[in-house]
């Protein structure tokens, strides 16, 4: 059976390709029964996108799934998700989130919480090492992104 450092591993993946691309290195993976059934990256700065979070790729490359697919969903991000993000997470009704690190971010995780979402944060190094080293080499885009979502970040 497939662990959850194996799906964040894979979200790791989809980090690295978003960070080849020239984007912001956050990955995700949507994860049905144990298989994972879409991929995502954050292409904000590829696609000049400002909905592109590495979560939103991959519900929307999930396709439209029906109800009872979506809850049998666990989605996995190496940065805590936004409140964009985690919004989808409840809209579609994923049941569970397992973040990578969010000691660079903390995202929405207590709007996940009270509206009946299982949240899981791994305090992955190589999650918050390739984000630190991002963030330090590119202050100027991350900077910026951070005055989108910064106001709406929570605090721990």
């Amino acid at each position: 059976m497939k662990t959850d450092d194996y799906f964040m591993g894979e979200a790791l993946k989809e980090a690295e390709k978003s960070l080849a691309e020239g984007g912001i290195p956050i990955g995700a993976v949507l994860v049905k029964d144990g298989e994972i059934i879409s991929r995502g990256h954050n292409r904000l700065i590829q696609n000049d996108s400002v909905v592109l979070h590495a979560e939103m790729d991959a519900i929307e490359n999930a396709g439209r799934l029906d109800y009872d697919d979506y809850v049998r969903c666990t989605l996995y991000t190496t940065l805590s998700p936004c409140p964009m993000c985690s919004g989808a997470v409840i809209l579609y009704n994923i049941p569970k989130v397992v973040i990578g690190e969010n000691t660079t971010l903390m995202g929405a995780e207590n709007f996940l919480k009270c509206n009946g979402v299982e949240v899981r944060v791994l305090n992955d190094i190589k999650c918050r090492d390739m984000f630190l080293k991002f963030a330090a080499n590119n202050s100027e885009i991350w900077d910026e992104e951070l005055k989108k979502v910064g106001n709406t970040t929570e605090v721990k």
